[in-house]
């Protein structure tokens, strides 16, 4: 699979809300994640390395959210081995708290699998 039809792949998968689909499809069991300094204020490891600690990082914060209200996802940007995209949801979590995110992801792919992910926010 080129960088082109992963990516394609992927925004098909998050626009279905298919987040299992996609880690278990796209992603490389050696993928490393890598978030902003101040996620750690918020309890997120800056990295992450291999797929089930992606996964279970995943399933953390997913059971902090009550409801989804909304999400996007813009157009995907593909250069060499790499693409990037902005998302974000409107979301309400289970403390009450409602919370608009936006964020732009930089994904590395080699042999076609993401090997990197890199999260701006």
């Amino acid at each position: 699979m080129t960088t082109q039809e992963l990516a394609n792949r992927y925004n098909e998968l998050f626009q279905k809300r298919q987040a299992a689909e996609i880690y278990q499809e796209l992603y490389s069991a050696d993928i490393v994640c890598t978030e902003p300094e101040h996620a750690l204020a918020m309890g997120i490891p800056t990295i992450t390395r291999g797929i089930e600690a992606v996964l279970a990082k995943s399933k953390s914060r997913m059971e902090l959210i009550a409801e989804v209200h909304s999400f996007f996802i813009s157009e995907i940007v593909v250069g060499g081995d790499y693409f990037s995209l902005a998302m974000g949801r409107d979301m309400t979590m289970k403390n009450g708290q409602r919370l608009q995110v936006a964020e732009i992801a930089v994904f590395g792919v080699k042999d076609g699998k993401i090997i990197t992910e890199t999260f701006f926010y």
